[in-house]
């Protein structure tokens, strides 16, 4: 928990361009938000290039995200690297990330309006793919990187060394590397335990192992992971649920963590989140709870 900062006055409102419909809702809070006195408020579609400028030029005080689960982990990508504060507005299946839903989105904003929140700071990784020496691409998540097996249904043999020496081998579905905000999705439904979101530790955690290592390792803040590849089939790697990028054989991912944290604008008390955990457990929408 940080110092209650100041109230902003300029805002960018961004939906996700699969649910369309949304930017109807979208509309209405960037009404809202300027009838309580907003200096600027723009609405965007996630990926458009005119977000990105906006956020660049210190056109944005805070970043609400209207959608789910997805459309706050896109935010927070762009976000980080400015320390710009995301707010998530749920209007996703599940919205575990999300802060507030539709309901009480007026009284909501009026307290950001005020200055009347605090921020949480999520921590990310940063993930380097590496092939014969040369670096084929890096990204920050907020959630997890995992290797994992691609289309052929047969485990792949992956290394995962600690500060360059061995930690584990694994004949395996795929292995996860997650923060503690994604110790609540991907890592969390393969047995991986559940870290609180301000600590700045991360996990690993296999996939279906197989005669191998199956348990989860909690990493300390400056430990830097490689997962080396060995297969004779399709690997891949995913940033965040991104897109796939595909693994050779002998191909390294290393892990660390990264320089940016993602701020996370909380009305709540800083216990929200063992009472979020515990209504999402027992009423999961996702089962029809």
């Amino acid at each position: 928990m940080t110092a209650q900062p100041k109230p902003p006055l300029k805002f960018a409102i961004v939906t996700h361009p699969s649910q369309p419909e949304v930017a109807v809702e979208a509309a209405e809070v960037v009404s809202l938000l300027k009838s309580m006195r907003a200096d600027a408020v723009y609405q965007n579609l996630i990926y458009d290039a005119d977000l990105r400028s906006h956020l660049n030029n210190g056109d944005v005080d805070v970043l609400i995200a209207l959608g789910g689960d997805g459309t706050m982990l896109r935010a927070g990508h762009l976000a980080a690297p400015l320390n710009i504060p995301i707010l998530g507005i749920n209007r996703g299946r599940f919205g575990f990330l999300m802060e507030i839903g539709q309901d009480d989105c007026p009284s909501r904003l009026q307290q950001l309006m005020e200055g009347k929140y605090w921020l949480e700071n999520r921590m990310m990784l940063r993930c380097v793919h590496i092939h014969k020496g040369e670096v084929m691409g890096e990204w920050h998540v907020l959630n997890e990187v995992v290797v994992c097996r691609g289309q052929f249904v047969r485990p792949i043999q992956l290394k995962a060394s600690l500060d360059g020496y061995l930690l584990a081998s694994y004949s395996a579905d795929g292995l996860i590397a997650a923060t503690p905000t994604g110790s609540t999705g991907y890592a969390l439904a393969v047995g991986g335990p559940i870290l609180p979101p301000e600590l700045r530790n991360f996990l690993i955690v296999p996939v279906a192992p197989h005669l191998s290592m199956n348990r989860s390792i909690i990493l300390a803040e400056e430990a830097c992971v490689t997962i080396t590849v060995n297969t004779t089939h399709q690997a891949v790697l995913s940033a965040d649920g991104q897109a796939p990028v595909f693994l050779e054989d002998g191909d390294t991912v290393e892990v660390t963590v990264s320089q940016h944290s993602v701020p996370f604008v909380r009305f709540q008390d800083p216990g929200y989140f063992y009472r979020n955990l515990n209504k999402y457990m027992e009423q999961n929408p996702i089962l029809g709870g």
